[in-house]
């Protein structure tokens, strides 16, 4: 399943956050890329300790923490810090399967990379470039999306990043350990929550949406890791 979630942040939240990320020290995105990585892995990271970093991770942490459609999304356990890349000159990042696990930052614990998304600090008339490929069943996406959206789709999807040939592209990624493991499972509970919201706008009976909400809820239970 592949969603796109608009305005997650409001125009003043991005101000914020991209004259934070503007300003702050990048170094070379091969510091975190693994062997086979480093070959087809062209762009800028944020440092993962970077005071930038925090911070604005911080705030995305607690803004998606209230965004319901990325809970509906993602049914989050546990989300990964997200991480921020710059593009520009050529930059590109070539076909890749993002890493399986990931260790929490200051402990032990393990997350599993159920989802990933990419939420977007530039607009597309910013750049040349910069499209975000996304294989997988539900074929090929092309995903170029204005400042303050974000692009959620299963962690197993192969995907890319094509060059930059013009401008910068800021953007911010990470990973979530969803309670639901299986994408298809997923996507039957985002499918089932969206037309449960369809039908109170509609004005359904209470009845019907007690009757439906209740599946929801039963499916949740039967599949949810906690």
């Amino acid at each position: 399943m592949l969603i796109t979630i608009p305005d997650v942040l409001d125009a003043q939240q991005l101000g914020d956050c991209r004259r934070a990320l503007e300003q702050a020290q990048w170094e070379d995105g091969k510091t975190t890329a693994g062997y086979l990585a480093q070959h087809s892995k062209s762009n800028l990271q944020l440092p993962l300790d970077h005071p930038v970093a925090k911070q604005v991770g911080e705030f995305l942490m607690h803004v998606l923490g209230q965004n319901s459609q990325f809970i509906a999304a993602a049914l989050p356990q546990r989300v990964l810090p997200p991480r921020f890349n710059r593009y520009e000159g050529g930059g590109q990042y070539g076909n890749h399967i993002d890493n399986a696990i990931f260790t929490l930052p200051g402990s032990n614990q393990r997350l599993r990379t159920d989802v990933s998304s990419t939420l977007f600090f530039s607009d597309p008339d910013e750049y040349e470039g910069g499209e975000l490929i996304i294989e997988d069943v539900y074929g090929t996406q092309t995903i170029k999306l204005p400042a303050g959206h974000m692009v959620v789709y299963p962690g197993t999807s192969l995907h890319r990043v094509t060059p930059v040939t013009a401008g910068t592209r800021f953007a911010s990624f990470f990973w979530t350990q969803s309670m639901i493991r299986h994408a298809h499972q997923r996507k039957l509970l985002w499918e089932l929550d969206q037309s449960i919201q369809d039908l109170a706008r509609a004005g359904a009976s209470t009845e019907q949406l007690s009757r439906l909400t209740g599946v929801y809820h039963n499916l949740l239970r039967e599949w949810a890791e906690a």
